[in-house]
């Protein structure tokens, strides 16, 4: 069984992340989404909401489970009995920080592979960042991430 794990703080889940997961599904027989903590990050979302709106968000999917996570990466993926990390590169300007990533993690642990995806093109140039902080200024986010994510979103900034 090919098992990758899929990392980021997911904070919220965009339309994006799903279709990097949507594909990624096609490719492997179980992806799992693997959300940090991320208590650096200080995120807008809890890691119990960012879990139940990746679940509800991803729930199509038969073949991928989300998991929480607050240690190491590598240890995470060996711990998951994975293959791999998937990741996705919006622009160039992702590639060199993925790339110091994939190398470190490989030092790390060699038998740890990364494997890169981009995004459809509509869904290139959408961040978590820029999601949050447009809605943060009332702004429609609804092109950008699924509804139980939006309705998340009016809930936080008390529009809802």
């Amino acid at each position: 069984m090919r098992k990758i794990v899929y990392p980021g703080t997911f904070d919220p889940i965009t339309n994006g992340h799903i279709d990097l997961v949507e594909r990624a599904s096609r490719l492997f027989d179980h992806i799992i989404v693997a959300i940090a903590t991320s208590q650096r990050k200080s995120p807008l979302f809890d890691i119990d909401e960012r879990q139940q709106l990746a679940s509800d968000a991803l729930a199509h999917l038969d073949n991928v489970e989300i998991r929480g996570f607050d240690y190491l990466l590598v240890n995470f993926v060996k711990d998951c009995d994975a293959d791999g990390v998937l990741r996705g590169l919006r622009a160039v300007s992702d590639f060199e920080y993925e790339f110091q990533l994939a190398n470190m993690n490989r030092a790390l642990s060699p038998d740890v592979e990364s494997v890169f995806l981009t995004p459809a093109e509509p869904f290139s140039y959408i961040s978590s960042s820029l999601v949050r902080e447009i809605s943060s200024l009332d702004g429609d986010v609804s092109k950008f991430v699924p509804a139980n994510v939006v309705a998340a979103l009016l809930k936080k900034f008390n529009r809802a």
